[in-house]
């Protein structure tokens, strides 16, 4: 079988840039059971409700969900059990100091295969409120009226 290249988004966290103010983006490996990844790779993963944690200097993603694999014996794997994630030791202390602050939390945006390999990219990110939500979407519609306009005056 030919070793697979580039990039292959399985899941996506929609709701996290709406929700969140992001700061810093990592990527992270993703130890699997072999049926976890069977689930994975026919594109089978949701991201919401799931948020990442540093202990003992570990990464852990919590309450992501990966269903069990259709085809799946008794090895088959827990739907939301607990992975841990793979980072170097100056990551995994930036990601430690920057959650001790106050207001910081670590989020998955998305899992993705990378040349044949299960990733997850996770930021860190402080939560929006009511006001700043209302504030990026008046401020997207602004800059699609400004195109439109611009568009619509260089049309005549």
């Amino acid at each position: 079988m030919a070793k697979e290249i580039g990039r292959k988004l399985v899941a996506q966290n929609k709701k996290a840039r709406h929700d969140y103010h992001i700061h810093d983006t990592f990527e992270a490996g993703i130890v699997l059971t072999g049926t976890e990844v069977k689930s994975l790779r026919a594109g089978r993963a949701s991201l919401t409700d799931s948020y990442v944690s540093v202990d003992r200097g570990e990464v852990w993603l919590r309450n992501a969900h990966i269903p069990e694999y259709a085809f799946g014996t008794w090895t088959n794997h827990a739907p939301r059990r607990v992975r841990k994630l793979l980072l170097h030791r100056k990551e995994i202390a930036k990601l430690d100091r920057e959650t001790a602050s106050s207001g910081r939390t670590i989020i998955p945006l998305q899992i993705y295969f990378l040349d044949g390999y299960a990733k997850v990219e996770i930021a860190v990110a402080t939560g929006k409120r009511e006001w700043d939500k209302r504030q990026t979407i008046a401020s997207r519609d602004a800059q699609r009226e400004a195109e439109q306009a611009l568009k619509a005056r260089t049309r005549r």
